[in-house]
Parts: structure tokens; sequence; C-alpha cells
């Protein structure tokens, strides 16, 4: 059942959600109404866990900011093809 609701809010803020609204084809108050559900959803108390198989692709290996990977490839098939 949808109830109205009066807000007081910024002239400025309201203008801006509008055209946000606008550009994402939805209306302010669906917009308004999908934040509030998604404030109001349960969250989930446990984080993820990480599997076996995903820990086991970590090799602890610190990679350079400033590696090269296609210059080590290439030297890598240059000496593979020769």
């Amino acid at each position: 059942m949808d109830t109205k609701l009066t807000l007081k809010l910024d002239q400025e803020v309201i203008e801006k959600a509008k055209r946000y609204a606008s550009v994402k084809k939805t209306s302010l108050s669906r917009l308004i109404e999908n934040y509030l559900s998604s404030l109001t959803s349960p969250q989930p108390t446990e984080e993820l866990e990480i599997s076996p198989f995903v820990k086991s692709l970590s090799s602890g290996v610190k990679i350079p900011a400033d590696y090269d990977y296609k210059k080590d490839r290439a030297e890598y098939l240059d000496q593979k093809y020769r």
C-alpha cells in the first residue's frame, strides 16, 4: 500500500535529485523508496568466507608498481622460440 509522505528538503537538493531520477528514468518517489529500502534491509552479519581454492591462488609475492609484464612476456617468448 502506498502512503503519502511530506518531507522538507533544501530546494537545490530536490532539483538535483529530480535531474538524477530523470536520467535514471525513474520517479523521485521511487528513487527515495529504493534508498530507504536499502537502508532498512537486513545486512549480512557475517563476512564472505574466502574458499580454500581462492586462498591457494595467493602466493604472497609482492609485485612492484612499475613492473612491465609485457616486456617480461616478450623476453620469455623470445627465449622460448629461439
